[in-house]
């Protein structure tokens, strides 16, 4: 990128509160869901699924279902077997990870409840609903496997017999000192073991797939709400056979994702096989309550933590041990969501020793996978914590703690205990906003005074000063975790004669507004109005690269592709320019759009023309192709690393359990920020998750192994009734690993939100004796842990 390039940029549209291109369709209506698809000739799949957590598949008989209404097919796992390989997994974290077979229906063992074991298809989707009753399976119980410390166990009943072992991996992590010796020396000490539970992810849209073959050509068109096109086109070609250049896949408007659609899912796999086999286009959309049994699952895991520190409050080291929860199979990245927390432990804090151990562990529940934040909200969640723990140890402000321990605005960049290297960060600036926009003193004093009054609803103010890892990237580090693909992204840029522009990008939006934010970056970049520019995505045939949305890394990495394409073009129109104005390139200025003359400015061309020109090729110069169109895969130098500090007040009657979220305030640093309404949007949605986490949802498994919380009157989703008004702010220091100076916003929500909760729930009850409360902390818990601690 050519520092004319730059010149180029006036920042009309960055930085800009653009309302969404993509809002008008959705609202209205007038939009392409997967659901919304109807093809002539289409038939409809329904899935039969083990009602049982684990069993042996004794008999399915399908014959039953075929004479039911509209029943064209059914198909038990053994039908299906032959063309459909296991599903993929491609983060082998370790050489010895156990990798069972993962069949996309079971053909012999089913693992967990919600396992498919047949399949009906026929001309509508509520005859091959209602058909699936009348097939007949024989199930031969096995034991479930459950609680993760049990299942480790020598003689424990095993979730894939044929491996011999329930330990999926055991992966480690030791930098710095050896923290024994930081023990050693450490005046203070404190342990806690703190567990994630289960989530069960709840998008707007659920799961759907449409396949349309054409014999033809041999060729396959698959539509699939999902947030990697690209990825699920190459895995899906490795799990059928069916050649990648065979294979069309589409991401058509997809309504939310958080990580629960960033996945190869056997309903996919399957949904081709059976296209292939009967010729005919197919189509499967899942329901709520089959979403909650088969669409992967997100956290759950046992944190042990201690940290080592001296009476002063400094932190010495960090220990982490994790037992994580994969549930039956692994997915597409189950066994890495775990190890990519491993480097967010230490989170914005200075130590001498930082051990960090993951195992993770075979269950016969859902299998776990990427949920909004992935492994950065677990981490969060221990250190957050357990620093409100050491600071209460040492009769410290939790706040004044944290400050003792964190990197210094001069220190950037920093490279942590656990070797990422921090390029930007201003902890100081971030935390005194949010505590001003609070009243944190002022808070306090009201907490005091309630407590000296006796007050049974006691106030408790909770602190997460966090920072994460955005952009999953570079393709090298990505190398060095045995992650089985890269973490480069593509986009091209493309000037149309008429003036117009084209940008095609390898991203996959699923509700973050790429339309509006990638437009708003070419339109600056190009000097042209942002209603000129329209974003092309989600269709590997007219975006033929790309590694698709998840991990924050749109912006930072996609974003960042379509800023240098852009860069590209102005680069080649200044060659055409410097021609028709009889220049050297040297002496051109482009600004707003505009090639001129320096010292001549009625010498001048705007882009568009040059456009044009190269359209019609009539006078350019020898050697000079007939396009200013412009490609670019970049792949970043370093992760992003925004940062932040958010706050929660909550009151807590001590009687009944109840708790309400007072006041939250977050101050965040997302870098330079493309649509502050959208950056606003986004972290409005994180916070809301996150809290979700910390007072509502938990996925609740039987003793038998049966999901119990399997609906929404079972599983407790907040409402906007159920949330604050939250007050928002940002501090900014840009990122130095991309040219926008941009950070991850996504997740960030998430990730600090729960621990900020929490904490304001064990500091309301510290005093009552209670240094704990599981998540989610409802009514119930909160009392006993009141009753527990007063006992």
């Amino acid at each position: 990128m050519t520092d004319q390039a730059v010149a180029g940029e006036t920042g009309r549209e960055v930085g800009r509160s653009r309302l969404r291109k993509e809002d008008a369709r959705l609202l209205t209506g007038q939009t392409n869901w997967t659901d919304n698809i109807q093809v002539a000739g289409m038939l409809h799949l329904a899935i039969l699924r083990s009602p049982m957590a684990h069993a042996r598949v004794t008999r399915v008989d399908v014959a039953p279902a075929l004479e039911r209404p509209g029943v064209v097919a059914a198909f038990s796992g053994a039908d299906l077997a032959e063309g459909l390989g296991s599903l993929p997994c491609a983060w082998p974290v370790t050489e010895d990870i156990v990798l069972p077979d993962h069949p996309p229906i079971a053909v012999r063992e089913v693992r967990y409840a919600g396992d498919p074991v047949a399949v009906v298809v026929a001309r509508d989707r509520y005859a091959a609903a209602d058909a699936l009753e009348a097939i007949e399976v024989d199930y031969d119980p096995l034991p479930p496997v459950l609680d993760l410390e049990a299942a480790l166990a020598e003689g424990a009943p095993l979730v894939h017999s044929d491996k011999g072992t329930n330990r999926c991996y055991t992966w480690p992590l030791a930098t710095g000192e050896s923290f024994g010796a930081v023990r050693e020396r450490a005046e203070v000490t404190v342990r806690r073991r703190y567990h994630q539970q289960r989530l069960i992810p709840n998008a707007m849209e659920p799961r759907a797939v449409v396949v349309t073959p054409l014999a033809a050509s041999g060729e396959y068109t698959v539509y699939s709400a999902t947030q990697i096109p690209h990825i699920l086109r190459i895995m899906l070609a490795t799990v059928t056979g069916i050649p990648e250049h065979k294979l069309r896949v589409i991401a058509p408007d997809v309504g939310g994702g958080f990580g629960s659609k960033l996945q190869v899912y056997g309903e996919e796999a399957v949904a081709l096989a059976v296209a292939r086999r009967l010729g005919r286009p197919v189509k499967w959309t899942e329901s709520r309550s089959e979403g909650y049994l088969a669409t992967h699952h997100g956290r759950g895991m046992i944190q042990d933590i201690e940290v080592a520190a001296t009476r002063e409050g400094r932190l010495l080291g960090l220990k982490v041990d994790l037992i994580a929860d994969m549930g039956a199979y692994l997915m597409l990245v189950t066994p890495g969501v775990p190890i990519l927390g491993a480097f967010m432990y230490p989170a914005i804090y200075k130590m001498d020793a930082y051990e960090f151990t993951c195992t993770g562990v075979f269950t016969t529940r859902t299998p776990t996978d990427a949920y909004r934040g992935a492994g950065r909200p677990e981490a969060t969640f221990a250190i957050e914590r357990i620093m409100d723990e050491l600071a209460a140890e040492l009769g410290l402000d939790p706040v004044e703690l944290r400050r003792r321990n964190w990197i210094r605005h001069e220190e950037f960049p920093y490279t942590t205990i656990a070797g990422l290297t921090y390029d930007s960060g201003d902890y100081e600036a971030a935390t005194a906003k949010a505590l001003a926009l609070f009243g944190y003193d002022e808070l306090r004093a009201e907490q005091r005074g309630r407590a000296e009054a006796g007050d049974p609803v006691r106030l408790g103010i909770g602190v997460s000063t966090f920072t994460e890892m955005c952009g999953l990237a570079p393709s090298r580090v990505l190398r060095d975790l045995r992650y089985g693909a890269g973490g480069w992204e593509a986009a091209s840029v493309r000037m149309l004669p008429t003036g117009k522009v084209e940008v095609v990008t390898g991203t996959s939006p699923h509700g973050q507004g790429h339309e509006t934010c990638w437009s708003q970056i070419a339109a600056d970049v190009l000097g042209v109005p942002f209603e000129d520019v329209e974003v092309l995505h989600g269709d590997t045939r007219s975006s033929p690269q790309g590694m698709d949305t998840y991990g924050s890394r749109s912006l930072a990495v996609g974003g960042e592709a379509v800023h240098r394409a852009a860069s590209t073009v102005v680069d080649k129109a200044r060659k055409v320019a410097a021609h028709l104005l009889e220049a050297s390139e040297q002496d051109l200025e482009f600004r707003d759009g505009v090639f001129s003359v320096k010292g001549s400015p009625e010498a001048r061309r705007s882009i568009q023309e040059i456009a044009f020109e190269a359209f019609t090729n009539h006078d350019l110069p020898d050697g000079v192709e007939p396009s200013i169109n412009a490609e670019h895969v970049v792949d970043p130098e370093n992760f992003s690393f925004p940062h932040g500090t958010h706050l929660c007040a909550v009151e807590v009657d001590t009687e009944t359990g109840w708790t309400r979220i007072r006041s939250y305030v977050c101050v965040d640093d997302v870098g330079h920020v493309v649509n502050p309404m959208i950056v606003e949007g986004q972290v409005h949605g994180g916070l809301a998750q996150g809290i979700g986490q910390a007072l509502y949802e938990e996925a609740v498994y039987d003793d038998e192994g049966n999901l119990v919380s399997g609906s929404m009157a079972d599983y407790l989703v907040p409402s906007a009734a159920d949330l604050p008004e939250f007050v928002t702010a940002r501090t900014e220091t840009p990122a130095s690993s991309n040219a926008l100076g941009v950070k991850g916003v996504g997740e960030a929500g998430t990730i600090a939100s729960t621990p900020a909760v929490v904490n304001a729930v064990v500091d309301a009850l510290r005093p009552l004796g209670v240094h704990d409360v599981r998540m989610p902390c409802t009514p119930e818990r909160v009392w006993r842990a009141v009753r527990e601690a007063t006992a």
